[in-house]
């Protein structure tokens, strides 16, 4: 979820999932005045002749006779030509100012590229703020179909009973009815150990007891090999059929469902959507659902491949891809945070516009989830001040009104249990589940 996977629970796979405290889950898993002197042309000197010698004068010796007045003052220079160089203006002159020329050319080309970049920046954030206002439709709020995600404490034997009955007792009177419980990560290869869920039995007895109709999935996801060597690679056949089994596994060990995240996923991987084909065949013959992790949809038609090209990683989706994977599961979660907004009314019209962009694709037989962030990381891409949950789940609200406002099918999915705060509930509940 740009760190789903690395869930901190987990102690495999390190790169992905660092290592968690002993009693406490941590919290989880590109740019951006001139003023020149004029050139110093002098203007050539004029020498006026000296005044002439009084006594000289007076008494004028003959013309043919006289010898020439040594200290007589030679003739004026004529007028300079204001161009042409001068003692005062040599030609290195002229050099000496052409960088000066050059660098105000600099200049204002770097201010010119500097305004390219910042004006589309400030007009699509100020299509964002307004994509914030309005009110919401009524009867936008929850359809008992919310989930949460859940860190590998629950399965790997530090949760206990009482664990379980607090976390009964904060969902009572929510709208959640799925835990995505990390049970991974998955090896490279595909394979899971059963160590790594050693506690599913206990976890599922005691939710079904304790919370009758929640489902427990098994969350299950691996770094993929698409941006630097290490990791998953979906284009190898035994590696996908290496998922599937421990698919399978995992839902023999009393899981009720399975939700993988697979990241980063670039849009338009075949071999996912084969993945998918494939596991979905297992979790219909079980009756259980498949639901995904999805990475957000393009905010500008192609932004993922310009951001690919520009940042390496694409990290948006294209709404045609969303749309194919939408097809192919029981239920996804759209990854609805680490939106690198700075501002609660931008994330928000930012949330808006996803939940939109996806309700146009996701058919009406799949559940459709926006995920709330219930972290307060501070970083690059994800700003907790601005990242809250008021402004998502307003932001939910205002793209449901907009584009389908009736839609059953759709719920909000909240990241992550552990780094969740007392506020973060409140707001989902006085927000979401209680906005009346």
């Amino acid at each position: 979820m740009d760190h789903a996977d690395t869930d901190p629970d987990a102690n495999t796979n390190p790169a992905a999932n660092p290592a968690p405290a002993p009693d406490k889950d941590p919290a989880p898993d590109a740019a951006r005045r001139q003023s020149a002197a004029p050139h110093p042309y002098a203007e050539a000197a004029r020498t006026p002749a000296p005044d002439a010698d009084p006594g000289k004068a007076a008494n004028p010796a003959p013309e043919a006779d006289a010898a020439p007045d040594a200290e007589a003052a030679p003739d004026p220079a004529p007028d300079a030509d204001p161009d042409t160089p001068t003692p005062e203006t040599p030609d290195s002159d002229s050099a000496r100012g052409r960088p000066r020329r050059l660098a105000r050319r600099a200049r204002r080309v770097a201010l010119g590229l500097v305004l390219a970049l910042l004006l589309p920046l400030l007009a699509a954030e100020t299509a964002l703020r307004v994509n914030y206002a309005g009110d919401p439709a009524d009867g936008t709020y929850t359809r008992g179909r919310d989930a949460i995600w859940l860190g590998h404490a629950w399965v790997d034997g530090r949760k206990r009973d009482v664990d379980i009955t607090a976390l009964a007792h904060r969902l009572d009177g929510s709208g959640i009815r799925d835990l995505y419980v990390h049970a991974g990560p998955l090896e490279h290869d595909g394979t899971l150990p059963k160590s790594a869920y050693k506690q599913a039995g206990w976890l599922t007895s005691a939710v079904h007891r304790e919370l009758p109709g929640v489902r427990v999935q098994a969350w299950l996801g691996d770094k993929l090999a698409t941006e630097e060597p290490d990791g998953m690679h979906l284009e190898r056949t035994a590696t996908r059929a290496a998922v599937v089994r421990s698919t399978r596994e995992v839902l023999a060990a009393g899981f009720d469902g399975v939700h993988f995240d697979l990241e980063p996923l670039h849009s338009g991987d075949g071999h996912y959507l084969a993945l998918l084909d494939s596991l979905h065949k297992v979790t219909a013959a079980a009756g259980v659902p498949l639901s995904v992790a999805s990475h957000q949809i393009d905010p500008l038609p192609g932004f993922h491949s310009f951001w690919g090209t520009v940042a390496g990683h694409p990290k948006w989706w294209s709404q045609e891809f969303f749309g194919q994977v939408a097809r192919r599961v029981d239920q996804i979660a759209v990854m609805s945070y680490d939106t690198m907004q700075p501002l609660p009314s931008t994330y928000g019209g930012y949330v808006a516009q996803q939940t939109a962009l996806a309700l146009e694709v996701t058919p009406p037989s799949t559940d459709l989830l926006m995920g709330l962030p219930f972290f307060h990381e501070n970083r690059f891409g994800h700003w907790a001040h601005a990242e809250t949950v008021p402004a998502a789940v307003r932001g939910v609200r205002l793209g449901l009104s907009r584009t389908d406002a009736d839609r059953a099918a759709f719920g909000v999915a909240l990241y992550v249990d552990f780094a969740a705060t007392e506020d973060d509930w409140t707001a989902y509940r006085k927000g979401w589940v209680n906005p009346r």
